[in-house]
């Protein structure tokens, strides 16, 4: 039987694709110590997402287990060898924030750990897809250079700009610019993913998302966009919004239109690829945007504050060109745009934050 093998298998990603493989007829074995609860407090802890797929999938096995662990990782290897089919691997800590407090943590699970499951594919699993869920991170603040255009909810890119009709295309560079701590640690990963594959030709590729997004999000200030952001609207929590007037501007992408992706990847493999993979032109808003959406959506003013400085690496705009996705996989299409993807969070999260804890 064909096994899928998902890191981060009780996040928002993660727990999408475990039940995606599964209805695919694959076994499926999660890797997750819940670091995200160590992370971002209790309030983002991944168990009840974890016990709901236990629960829920019936080909699915989790194991607690820390991805830099090489005798834990060596023996989940060993045992299922080149009945994997595919690699994905999600897990990671993703602030920028939180990374500045600890980075040799920051770098042992981003940077250090991929490169032991790249290690392990090779080894025991070479014809295996290798997915990797990068960050348009990597980019650094290289989009802040780009000729913007203050309007009265968000920025622009110059109408006359060679990316203003579909967004940044993966030509842009990754150098000489601010990564943050974690962007740097999420450089290191994915070069070495792109390595694997052009060096020892594996079925590698990053997928440098953009805000990836979903109403199994477990968001928190730190991290989780939209899913935090609607979970402070619907309990009338306090929000602050960091920087650039709240104009700046994020595309968001549906948790199940990325792992669509993986699975046309994992038919047609293309060694060592990178794709940027964002809500793009088909979805997208800024934060003052995303506020009077979240607020027409749960009918309650939205309570937020604003503070000038934004965090150190941040985009003002960021809207991802998946054309060169589209072009390699003309089959795959989005399911989600903005009002959908935030419909459905307001009615997930809705019904979870009515429960008592």
């Amino acid at each position: 039987m064909s096994v899928c093998l998902v890191t981060g298998s009780g996040g928002l990603i993660g727990s999408a694709t475990v039940r995606f493989m599964a209805d695919r007829g694959l076994d499926v074995v999660g890797v997750d110590n819940d670091m995200r609860g160590y992370f971002f407090g209790p309030e983002a802890s991944t168990a009840w997402n974890v016990d709901d797929l236990a629960r829920t999938v019936g080909r699915y096995r989790h194991l607690r287990e820390d991805i830099r662990d090489q005798g834990a990782m060596e023996r989940i290897f060993s045992r299922h060898g080149r009945d994997i089919l595919a690699v994905v691997h999600t897990a990671a800590q993703p602030s920028h924030d939180w990374a500045a407090r600890e980075p040799l943590t920051d770098f042992s699970i981003n940077a250090q750990a991929t490169v032991l499951l790249l290690e392990l594919t090779r080894r025991h699993c070479p014809e295996a897809a290798f997915i990797f869920t990068s960050t348009n991170k990597v980019y650094g603040d290289a989009p802040n250079r780009l000729p913007l255009v203050e309007l009265d909810t968000r920025f622009e890119l110059d109408p006359a700009h060679p990316w203003a009709e579909n967004g940044i295309d993966e030509s842009m560079g990754i150098d000489a610019s601010t990564h943050s701590v974690f962007g740097a640690s999420k450089v290191a990963a994915d070069v070495m993913v792109q390595e694997y594959g052009r060096y020892f030709g594996m079925n590698t590729v990053c997928f440098r998302g953009g805000c990836l997004t979903g109403s199994d999000h477990s968001g928190a200030q730190l991290h989780g966009f939209l899913a935090y952001l609607i979970k402070c609207g619907l309990c009338g929590a306090p929000y602050t919004v960091f920087g650039y007037q709240g104009k700046q501007v994020r595309d968001n992408i549906h948790a199940a239109d990325l792992i669509a992706m993986f699975w046309e990847y994992i038919q047609r493999p293309r060694p060592g690829e990178v794709y940027n993979a964002g809500g793009g032109r088909h979805s997208n808003c800024s934060m003052l945007e995303a506020i009077a959406l979240c607020e027409e959506l749960t009918g309650r003013p939205f309570n937020h504050t604003y503070q000038e400085a934004n965090r150190i690496g941040d985009h003002i705009w960021w809207v991802s060109d998946v054309g060169k996705f589209r072009s390699h996989y003309p089959d795959w299409e989005y399911r989600y745009d903005l009002r959908a993807i935030f419909e459905e969070i307001v009615d997930r999260v809705g019904q979870r934050v009515a429960q008592p804890a």
